[in-house]
């Protein structure tokens, strides 16, 4: 199992950035998935997360209204829209999905936004 993400890199507050995180090496569409971000010094948190066909969703209360989760399971990636961009937005963001029946849990390397002027 492999998760790829990308589009990160350096915005101004208010900015826009888009990241995709394609996924390989399971059946997309049985999966749910999570975008996670870790700030410098602080734990990992749960930014949002989608169900299996899309039709689920569910986010962090400090990016609900600005980050909108999607995927597209034709192209086996989901991809997290981060609007009105803020300083504390800065992290590295990753994808991740879970295998109950693998006991598995499954993380792209991460990809590193930051939000400055």
């Amino acid at each position: 199992v492999q998760l790829v993400e990308s589009g990160g890199g350096l915005v101004q507050p208010g900015g826009s950035l888009r990241l995709p995180c394609a996924v390989s090496g399971l059946s997309f569409s049985n999966y749910a998935m999570g975008w996670h971000r870790q700030a410098s010094g602080k734990g990992r948190e749960l930014v949002a997360a989608i169900n299996g066909n899309g039709s689920g969703t569910n986010y962090a209360n400090s990016v609900k209204g600005r980050f909108a989760i999607s995927r597209d399971n034709a192209k086996n990636t989901v991809y997290l829209q981060m609007n009105s961009l803020k300083p504390e937005d800065t992290a590295v963001y990753y994808c991740n999905t879970n295998s109950a029946l693998a006991g598995a849990s499954y993380w792209g390397q991460g990809t590193q936004v930051t939000v400055s002027s």
